[in-house]
C-alpha cells in the first residue's frame, strides 16, 4: 500500500522530527510512506474574514495539487469524524479490499483548512475536538497508521 501524507510547513521541533523518523521507520517493512511538504501561506496581521478564506485557498490550492491522482483523500479536520484506532484499521482494510492501493492523508497548515479542501475529501477524519497544532499532528498521524496496521495484522501494538 502506498500512503502519501500532504501538509503543509515543515517540522520545526527536533522531538517531533525524531518521533515521525521513528514511526516512518516501523512502517518501511509494512507500506510505502511519503511525505510531501509545501510553505505554509503568511497570513495578514488581524486578517479580514476575507483575507483569511483567500490565504486558505491558496494553502489549499497547493496542498491539493500535491495529492497523487486515483488516491482516496482523507482530509484532518477538527470537524470531521471521529474514529477509533481500530476503525481506522478497519477503514484502511477495507479500501485494501475494495483496490484502492493509494491512500493520501491532508494536514492543513496552522489556520486550518479551506472549503475546497474539505469538499475535495473522500473522508473527513478528526483527532478530537481538542486542538493539536498541525505540526504535532503530523506525529500522531504517523502513529495512528503504523497502529492501524499492527491492528490488521492481528499484532499486539498497546499492551
Amino acid at each position: 500500500m502506498k500512503i502519501t501524507v500532504v501538509c503543509a510547513g515543515k517540522l520545526k521541533e527536533k522531538y517531533l522530527q525524531e518521533g515521525l523518523a521513528e514511526f516512518l521507520k516501523r512502517l518501511k517493512p509494512l507500506a510505502q510512506v511519503e511525505i510531501r511538504e509545501i510553505h505554509e501561506e503568511k497570513m495578514p496581521e488581524a486578517p479580514s474574514e476575507a483575507e483569511k478564506q483567500q490565504v486558505l485557498a491558496r494553502e489549499g490550492a497547493r496542498l491539493l495539487k500535491l495529492v497523487p491522482e486515483g488516491s482516496y483523500l482523507f482530509v484532518l479536520d477538527v470537524c470531521g469524524k471521529m474514529l477509533s484506532s481500530e476503525e481506522l484499521a478497519a477503514k484502511i482494510n477495507g479500501l485494501a479490499l475494495s483496490g484502492r492501493s493509494s491512500l493520501t492523508f491532508l494536514i492543513g497548515g496552522a489556520f486550518g483548512i479551506s472549503e475546497e479542501v474539505r469538499q475535495a475529501g473522500d473522508f473527513r477524519l478528526s483527532f478530537s475536538p481538542m486542538t493539536f497544532t498541525h505540526q504535532m499532528v503530523r506525529l500522531l498521524l504517523a502513529e495512528q497508521i503504523y497502529r492501524a496496521f499492527k491492528i490488521s495484522r492481528g499484532e499486539k501494538y498497546h499492551w
